[in-house]
């Protein structure tokens, strides 16, 4: 070694990794030199370093190990350094430790371009090799090179998803249905039909709903739904992440249970899913509900939200929102709710059919109790208010079907929706939510439905019985077979549900004393011999089998028949009118037989002074036939036609003493003669006055008088009335051969008792829109007056009579005061034996007893009757007006009338009474009987003799031809 090495300073390590650093002192004159490839010593390190390298796992082929015994182990000879020349050299390793520094000792130096001679180099010391890795360590570094590469594969994955829900999340946002829409909700809301006391008569509606504003909703109506389906609605910005994480878990139970999942939404979610969106379960659904929800929530105000969720929701009986499941439940207005009531309703809203108050009222109950205790729970009611709403009884019922509220307004429920319909059109009658305020008087109608049913029922007893409904085979599954007779039957509009109280029921056995019935929920009862004393044998209209001995004579096993719940407490005696007999006390658990009449008809009452119908039946059973007798059937009036005739006579010079000829009459007609015929056939009364030509309805005197006045002033006098569009030109009109409705005739007799007046039937007072608005009045007319907002003595006001005057106020009282003598006198007598209160009226009956009228009326009220086949044919002998009509207005009208003063008829100025004989039409004597204020007119002198130009018949001699054809109308009477 140089003695000049021993002398070089220390030098610190350069802080650069892997980089040989090589100096001298003058630094730019410095250089590198690689030893040769013959030597040895630096071969062979360089080798054992590489072979180390490469068994290594690390790379960096200085480690600290190997570094630091080459530093303390590596010496050169003097030899091997190839400049003689004092320098520097070394080599610089950088590492963590400070002391791997290679002194130049260690370092051979050269002359870059002069090879050196070198001696014999000192064998350097043999450093061991490093020790390889262990197998243990290799596995360790392949799991945590596995361990990283899951989580680059998991957070490329997150990322990809979280990329992928991004662009899915923008797509569903771009198709989203217009919320916007919502700002202006305008739902289809129900058309409410109201009586003229603002009962509900009808409602029409797809869905049964009805809006109301959020501001006109009690605060504990809409704390019960938010305590119920969204407590934190006032929180949250429209998703609720808890309730959903809730929802989940619920959903594992629901699954294995098999019940439906929830969804955890929001009210503003449901309001979103309701309103834009399908009810599909699918996650598409309920991110766009979610997306929706958050857009809402930005848009509307809270209360907005909860307007539209209250009143779209859905909550069982066919109602949508809160207001029209008030009335169908409790029939109440939100406002008149109380908490339990409101609590019901909330708690409806998961399952409406689980919680149904008559199948599962218990269930009701529990679920309306918990809905109150939320209520506490969030402080909205005070703890005696929940003990209160707690102890109540659930309350709630089941309101009838979409259309009448009751089977008595069924026809003149459907008129209304036809005029609605003609008015307006389908969409606003089903969607336009109409308040329509209508003219019927539900008592009125309750009495009109009544006792049209209760007298065709007792004529089609009169009549016999026609046989079951249908027969049954009886076994040990007789209710089920009967329960699917009568849904056939019901199809077949045999049996109907306004029937009620009739049931329909099976014979299950015979015997003579009664019959063993039973009906479809297997109940039992019995029908005993007694009560089928009216079930003879139809044969024809006038004829009747033998007289009920047996039950056995009327039913068989396995009949389906109509019973009716006997309720009074003797049976009826087989001779009523015996003393002798005793009435047998009525069975427990009876029931009376019925049948469905096949003869129908209707009833029609009406204010004669405005026309506003008041009651409408059009026949026995809207559900077993729609077809509207009141208004639809055009029939011929008989002998209901003649006062208008009679009122032609009046204003032409006759009076009521006038006197006309009662004999047999013919007359030309078109094609042959004319000749009527009285009600009893070939019987003639002579002179007779036209009072007693109205009051017994003389045939032939009216059909004198009408030839006397001409047929063209008769139809000119009567189309005033607007009886009917196409009346014939014949002198068969004057007997009712002209065809009307029941509706119109009846309108036509109003004119009688309200001063001459014209009226048009009419059912519809007023119709609102949703709004408020009124878009239809019937009433037009103007009084300014009657809006003073203070008393100050002044008149009261007058509206207008706009009413056409369609004859003499003076000639309507004379035909008021005959038609009165109808009643007490003539053929309708059956209504005088009913009632004292004053009323008048006529009565008709078509050609072989095939219809039946009365039109009648009393100071303030006129009532129209009609019975009679759907297919025309014969109702039997004798059954004529008096007979089959009559009483049905008689029952209607006593009923009607009873709490009404009887107030006598109006006179108008210009009538003088003066008393005469009724039968006579002369001044009445002093000792006379049968005597009457009779109406005069002043120029009308009573008794006058009449040059009657009419006595004699002159055609009634003439000739006939051979196989000329006589036109008989007896019957027209």
């Amino acid at each position: 070694m140089n003695d000049h090495n021993d002398d070089k300073p220390e030098k610190k390590a350069p802080t650069s990794l892997g980089r040989l650093s090589f100096t001298d002192e003058p630094e730019e004159e410095s250089s590198v030199h690689s030893g040769e490839p013959n030597d040895e010593a630096v071969q062979r390190d360089a080798a054992e370093e590489h072979q180390d390298g490469d068994e290594a796992i690390e790379s960096d082929m200085f480690s600290r190990r190997d570094t630091s015994e080459q530093t303390d182990d590596t010496e050169y000879a003097e030899d091997d350094v190839a400049n003689p020349a004092s320098s520097e050299v070394e080599i610089e390793v950088t590492s963590d430790d400070e002391d791997m520094v290679l002194e130049e000792d260690d370092v051979v130096g050269a002359e870059p371009l002069v090879a050196p001679v070198r001696a014999p180099a000192k064998e350097p010391k043999k450093e061991p090799k490093a020790a390889k890795p262990s197998r243990a360590g290799s596995l360790g570094f392949f799991m945590l090179r596995l361990v990283g590469l899951g989580f680059a594969v998991g957070a490329l994955g997150i990322i990809g998803a979280a990329g992928f829900s991004a662009w899915y999340l923008n797509q569903l946002n771009q198709d989203l249905p217009d919320y916007q829409q919502l700002a202006e909700y305008a739902p289809p809301v129900t058309t409410r039909v109201y009586a003229g006391d603002g009962s509900l008569v009808a409602e029409f509606a797809r869905e049964r709903r009805l809006f109301v504003p959020i501001e006109s909703m009690p605060d504990y109506v809409k704390h019960a739904f938010v305590s119920a389906e969204d407590k934190g609605f006032y929180e949250h910005s429209g998703i609720d992440l808890r309730g959903i994480v809730r929802a989940q878990l619920s959903n594992i139970g629901n699954i294995l249970n098999g019940r439906r999942l929830e969804g955890g939404s929001t009210i503003t979610q449901q309001v979103a899913k309701n309103f834009l969106l399908s009810s599909e379960q699918r996650v598409e659904r309920k991110l766009r509900e979610m997306l929706i929800a958050r857009k809402m929530e930005r848009t509307f105000t809270k209360d907005h939200i909860l307007e539209l969720y209250l009143n779209e929701i859905y909550l069982g009986n066919r109602s949508y929102g809160v207001a029209a499941a008030a009335l169908n439940y409790f029939d109440k207005s939100l406002n008149d709710l109380t908490i339990a009531e409101a609590s019901y309703l909330a708690a409806i809203t998961k399952g409406p059919s689980n919680y149904h108050p008559v199948d599962h009222e218990a269930r009701a109950v529990e679920r309306r109790n918990y809905v109150i205790n939320r209520l506490r729970e969030d402080q909205q009611i005070t703890d005696e208010e929940a003990e209160e709403a707690l102890a109540q009884p659930l309350g709630a019922k089941i309101a009838p079907p979409l259309g009448a509220r009751d089977w008595t307004m069924e026809y003149f429920a459907e008129e209304v929706r036809k005029q609605i319909v003609e008015l307006y059109g389908v969409e606003a009658l089903y969607d336009g939510g109409l308040a329509v305020r209508t003219s019927v008087d539900p008592h009125m109608q309750k009495e009109a439905g009544e006792a049209l049913r209760r007298w065709l029922v007792e004529y089609d007893q009169r009549h016999g019985w026609r046989g079951p409904l249908s027969q049954i085979e009886l076994g040990d599954t007789w209710t089920e077979t009967l329960e699917e007779e009568v849904d056939q039957l019901r199809n077949a509009r045999k049996v109907s549900d306004d029937m009620a109280p009739w049931r329909p029921a099976v014979v299950l056995s015979v015997s003579d004393a009664s019959a063993q019935i039973g009906f479809p929920d297997g109940e039992e009862a019995s029908v005993p011999v007694e009560l089928l004393w009216w079930a003879r044998d139809y044969i024809s209209a006038n004829d009747i089998g033998e007289e009920v001995a047996a039950a056995s004579d009327v039913l068989n096993t396995g009949d389906v028949i109509y019973v009716e719940k006997y309720n009074a407490e003797t049976l009826p005696k087989n001779d009523p009118e015996s003393e002798e007999e005793e009435a047998k006390p009525t069975p427990e658990n009876a029931y009376a037989l019925r049948q469905a009449p096949s003869v129908n008809g209707g009833l029609i009452a009406m204010d004669p002074h405005t026309g506003r119908v008041l009651a409408m039946v059009g026949g026995f059973s809207f559900q077993m036939s729609e077809f509207n007798r009141a208004v639809q059937a055009e029939r011929q009036p008989g002998s209901t036609f003649k006062p208008f005739v009679y009122s032609v006579a009046l204003d032409s010079g006759y009076n009521p003493s006038s006197i006309v000829l009662d004999a047999p009459f013919v007359a030309p007609s078109l094609d042959s003669w004319y000749k009527p015929g009285n009600y009893i056939e070939g019987r003639h009364y002579g002179p007779s006055t036209l009072r007693l030509g109205i009051e017994q309805s003389r045939n032939t005197m009216t059909a004198r008088l009408a030839q006397d006045l001409g047929i063209g002033r008769i139809l000119d006098y009567v189309n005033r009335f607007n009886l009917s569009d196409d009346l014939p030109r014949e002198l068969a009109i004057s007997l009712g051969a002209g065809e009307t409705t029941l509706m119109r005739i009846t309108a036509g007799y109003s004119v009688f008792v309200n001063g001459g007046k014209g009226v048009e039937p009419v059912l519809i007072d007023r119709i609102q829109d949703r709004s408020g608005k009124t878009i239809y009045k019937r009433d037009q007319r103007e009084c300014d007056a009657c809006n003073a907002e203070f008393w100050s003595e002044q008149t009261q006001p007058q509206l207008a009579d706009t009413r056409r005057q369609v004859m003499d106020p003076r000639t309507a009282y004379q035909i008021t005061s005959i038609l009165e003598g109808v009643v007490i006198r003539g053929t309708g007598s059956a209504v005088r034996r009913a009632s004292n209160k004053p009323l008048a009226g006529k009565t008709g009956t078509t050609n072989d007893y095939k219809d039946a009228w009365f039109v009648g009326f009393s100071p303030d009220l006129a009532a129209g009757v009609y019975v009679g086949f759907d297919m025309p044919q014969t109702l039997g002998q004798g059954e004529a007006g008096g007979t089959v009509a009559a009483p049905i207005f008689a029952d209607f009208m006593v009923d009607a009338l009873k709490d009404e003063a009887g107030i006598p008829f109006r006179v108008p100025s210009g009538i003088r009474l003066v008393r005469v004989n009724a039968r006579t039409g002369k001044p009445a004597g002093p000792g006379d009987g049968n005597v009457i204020l009779e109406a005069f007119k002043p120029n009308d002198e009573p008794g006058a003799d009449r040059v009657d130009d009419y006595a004699l018949d002159p055609l009634s001699a003439a000739p006939r031809a051979n196989g000329e054809e006589e036109e008989d109308l007896n019957g027209l009477y």
